[in-house]
């Protein structure tokens, strides 16, 4: 596991202890890594209106995209795991990010000309899973396909 990883994967770990996930009872945390170093963190936020909710990964993008850094993006680290009864992520199995969650992940992949490094975890445990966005969303559409560069 590279430092990277182990970085990004703690931070996400971190930020998951404010998932608000009183519905699926599943936590998420997701942290973003910047071409400067800094790290930016989301968790998943839940809505009695299902469709409202908002993952981890969309929520840490977002934020980066409100700063103006989107095309900075160089890697995230995504954790999840269902709660337990004190409301703490459980789990050792890595997480990967959902469908939807890879196509906003390959629209700051795009803008800034990088094939991201997604490391995935379970909210515990040692194992990781590293990837290329490229090899979880091929062939993706996105901003180069409608001559934005």
């Amino acid at each position: 596991m590279t430092d990277e990883a182990r970085r990004l994967i703690d931070a996400a770990r971190a930020a998951a202890t404010n998932a608000h996930a009183p519905y699926s009872r599943f936590a998420v945390g997701a942290a973003v890594l910047l071409s400067d170093g800094s790290i930016v963190t989301g968790a998943n936020v839940e809505n009695a209106s299902y469709g409202l909710s908002l993952c981890a990964e969309t929520v840490a993008i977002a934020t980066v995209s409100a700063s103006g850094r989107l095309r900075e993006v160089v890697a995230i680290g995504v954790i999840g795991g269902a709660m337990d009864a004190a409301g703490r992520a459980t789990g050792d199995t890595p997480v990967r990010p959902c469908g939807r969650c890879r196509q906003v992940l390959n629209e700051a992949a795009q803008m800034g000309g990088r094939d991201l490094a997604v490391h995935c975890a379970g909210a515990q445990g040692d194992a990781i899973a590293s990837y290329r966005l490229s090899a979880l969303l091929p062939d993706a559409f996105g901003p180069a396909d409608l001559g934005i560069g």
